[in-house]
């Protein structure tokens, strides 16, 4: 058991370092934006060009991952993908980071898959649920690097010397963690399905897209928006601008880190269905607030209500019988990180022409939406083996 309890935190540190890397990138968008002198719109269309990476990485990397190991795949994304987004501030303008977006989002695709599919392998070795802890991981980093960069932010750390330190944190500590991680066996009903190259979703697995994919647009309208949401109606200082994304990755990383036990004692439908509540209260206080502390407490109950739901959907589409696990987690990856990443570009056009209000508020129709079919997620509060 004291293995396994080590191997599973390898895997967590897989998401750790990848959030880690990406979030410092993600909490310096302000500064990116003034560095290439871009609109909110412009800056949307980078993200734009991350998303399609994401999406081509989810999408094209099932084959790959399979040759190649979790452990060797772990190298690969996290290095890779922390190299690409330590390389955008140094770039001369924003055409020249365009392939290093790319590039970045189709490894983080890549390692979305790998480790999703490991540690629903885990999971059936241990017995009971871990996947929310996982991503609660993701979370933790979010959370430590943009409270890093908050700070850096304030008292006027470059940006390319930031990206630098972070790249270097991420490798050495990756090359201690990695070297370590010893692949678990696939779990025996996954193998009925046959194996595919390429991933692309189903019918039967819709539902649990809606489900993933809205607190994920929510989630990546707080990480992406956030800052410049405080900056722009408030007039925040970087420190005080900073605190909505760092206080939104704090409250989804608690809940993640807090919520295996309660899906456990009892179900994820009825979890899921608490949760996507808090979100729609979440979501209403951030688009209303009239005060900077409204904004935060909405940001901070967003991130409660985001926190657990699409690792549940994880859970739920590896272990479908109708496919192999890791096509049905690289399809319900590929819908729910292009709505991840897109949403943001996206909502980046409403905030240009509408107000940047109103980019939070045009997630809850589909919050609302996803809380209507969350029948299509166990009822059951075992995990299956």
């Amino acid at each position: 058991m004291t293995d396994e309890m080590k191997q599973h935190h390898r895997i967590f540190f897989i998401q750790f370092a990848v959030a880690f890397s990406l979030g410092a990138l993600v909490a310096r968008l302000p500064d990116i934006q003034l560095k290439f002198s871009l609109t909110k719109a412009e800056l949307g269309l980078l993200l734009a060009v991350l998303s399609t990476g994401v999406l081509c990485g989810l999408t094209f990397s099932i084959g790959l991952i399979e040759r190649l190991g979790v452990r060797s795949t772990a190298f690969i994304t996290v290095f890779g993908a922390a190299s690409f987004f330590a390389l955008i501030p140094w770039m001369p303008s924003a055409l020249a980071a365009v392939p290093l977006f790319f590039a970045g989002g189709v490894l983080t695709g890549a390692f979305e898959v790998n480790a999703n599919l490991e540690t629903d392998r885990r999971e059936a070795l241990l017995g009971y649920r871990i996947m929310s802890r996982a991503h609660g991981m993701w979370s933790v980093g979010f959370f430590l690097t943009a409270l890093i960069a908050a700070w850096m932010r304030q008292v006027g750390v470059p940006l390319e010397l930031h990206s630098a330190l972070v790249l270097f944190a991420v490798v050495i500590s990756g090359s201690i963690v990695f070297w370590g991680i010893v692949p678990a066996p696939p779990r025996h009903r996954a193998q009925s399905g046959g194996a595919s190259a390429f991933a692309f979703p189903r019918f039967g697995l819709l539902p649990l897209c809606l489900i993933g994919g809205a607190p994920l647009l929510a989630e990546g309208a707080s990480v992406d928006w956030s800052t410049i949401y405080m900056r722009d109606v408030f007039a925040a200082e970087p420190f005080a601008a900073g605190l909505g994304v760092t206080l939104f990755s704090l409250a989804i990383a608690i809940g993640r880190l807090s919520m295996d036990p309660l899906v456990d004692r009892f179900s994820p439908r009825q979890v899921a269905r608490a949760l996507l509540t808090v979100t729609v209260a979440g979501l209403v206080t951030v688009a209303t607030a009239p005060h900077p502390y409204f904004a935060l407490i909405g940001f901070c109950l967003t991130g409660i209500g985001c926190s657990s739901v699409y690792p549940l959907a994880i859970s739920a589409a590896a272990q479908r019988t109708d496919r192999a696990a890791s096509v049905n987690v690289a399809s319900l990856g590929q819908t729910t990180f292009l709505v991840f990443f897109a949403g943001p570009p996206v909502l980046g056009f409403i905030a240009e022409h509408l107000g940047i209000r109103m980019s939070y508020g045009i997630v809850i129709p589909l919050v609302v939406a996803a809380l209507l079919v969350t029948t299509a997620l166990p009822s059951d509060r075992g995990t299956a083996s």
